[in-house]
């Protein structure tokens, strides 16, 4: 499916993201955790042949079949839900980057398992979630991950693996000679538009389109955020607004794979900024179910965009990371319901403490969901002058 010349262009662009979405430079005995699920073998290897040679410390992690995780649903007590292995604390404050390679074998097979075991053991892992937040705020770790060709991936996204693997090419510019040159000039052109985004004093958000009825309010000392090395491919520019703020109707368009689940046309009214109704055509009960985790779940924890002049996917892949950096021909948003994003706060997040997280509209939860339309639409910012500005339509910003 990939070359050996464009396995090599991947890591290269993977180690590319890892060391960009670090605000602190890396050391040469720096401890990198690579985590592949097994048909990601071929380019784990690469990676890890390169980190090595690097001077880093690797640490490999081989990820659960369907299987196993099926089994593990299926048998597994409250005790063994919650059981986290000794030394993975201990671990999660000494490593520095974190590479995740997807490769997954099904993405339904968690159909039948009890929602609640699933947001039980979210649940348990929020406390390593946390640390990793804190270190990253630091700048003491980074992360970014990638999606790699399955069979199950191809027949959900309805083309052959061999064009699946063709997409992936694409969206990551592994066909260009320059791979990694290309994504930094990616990266250059988004610091201007998110600049013309953070010098706008925004109110209020209203998001229009034929299923799209939803108020925004971006928050107090905020600031937009992305294409910053985290995840390949990223193409999104967003924030985490001050969830208090969030009225009307949404709805996703786009599929939605989440804990070996599928949710499709997903419809979400929030009220007072909670998600007071949510219908969907398939998934529906599951998606109450996890939205349902704790407090935060049904609340909004991201807003974003994605200019279509960017991003080169012009197809559903059944897989978040491409889905919600969509392209084609109106672009995307997409919202997540749970955990906000601390980095879009624009100072040091560091230095927030609970009651200035809680006090700025910050959402916490052990979840974080992303839904995504990708009609056409239009997006526009109230001024705190009171001024109307359109900052995003037919997918393309308007700076």
């Amino acid at each position: 499916m990939f070359t050996q010349k464009q396995l090599e262009r991947y890591a290269d662009v993977l180690l590319w993201g890892l060391f960009k979405a670090r605000t602190r430079p890396f050391e040469i005995h720096d401890i990198i955790v690579v985590r592949y699920d097994l048909d990601a073998l071929p380019l784990a290897e690469i990676v890890y042949h390169k980190l090595v040679a690097s001077g880093k410390q690797v640490v490999v992690r081989a990820g659960l079949t369907p299987t196993m995780e099926k089994l593990f649903y299926r048998f597994a007590d409250d005790e063994q839900l919650l059981f986290v292995p000794p030394g993975e604390k201990e671990l999660i404050k000494k490593i520095n980057g974190n590479i995740t390679l997807l490769a997954p074998g099904s993405l339904t097979h968690l159909g039948s398992v009890d929602p609640a075991k699933i947001g039980k053991v979210a649940m348990s892992r929020k406390a390593l979630r946390d640390i990793l937040d804190k270190r990253e705020n630091s700048g003491e770790f980074s992360w970014t991950l990638c999606i790699y060709p399955t069979a199950v991936l191809a027949r959900h996204a309805r083309i052959s693996r061999a064009e699946y693997a063709r997409q992936i090419i694409r969206a990551c510019f592994l066909d260009k000679r320059d791979a990694v040159g290309r994504w930094e000039t990616i990266f250059q052109q988004a610091l201007s538009v998110k600049k013309w985004l953070n010098s706008l004093k925004i109110e209020k958000l209203h998001i229009e389109s034929d299923s799209i009825d939803l108020e925004i309010t971006p928050g107090e000392k905020r600031k937009w955020i992305g294409i910053s090395g985290h995840n390949i491919p990223s193409f999104e520019i967003f924030l985490s607004p001050d969830w208090r703020g969030t009225q009307g109707v949404y709805f996703a368009d786009m599929p939605s794979y989440r804990n070996g689940n599928l949710v499709s046309k997903l419809k979400v009214e929030f009220k007072n900024g909670v998600a007071v109704k949510i219908r969907a055509e398939k998934g529906e009960s599951f998606a109450r179910t996890l939205t349902a985790t704790d407090d935060g779940a049904a609340r909004l924890g991201e807003f974003s965009l994605t200019d279509k002049r960017f991003s080169r996917i012009n197809r559903f892949m059944a897989n978040t990371l491409f889905d919600e950096n969509f392209g084609g021909r109106y672009g995307n948003c997409h919202v997540a319901l749970g955990a906000s994003y601390l980095d879009t706060f624009a100072g040091n997040p560091s230095d927030l403490k609970k009651t200035d997280k809680r006090k700025l509209g910050f959402n916490e939860s052990a979840i974080h969901w992303d839904i995504v339309n990708t009609e056409k639409k239009r997006v526009t910012a109230i001024l705190k002058s009171g001024k109307k500005k359109t900052i995003y339509e037919n997918g393309v910003f308007a700076c």
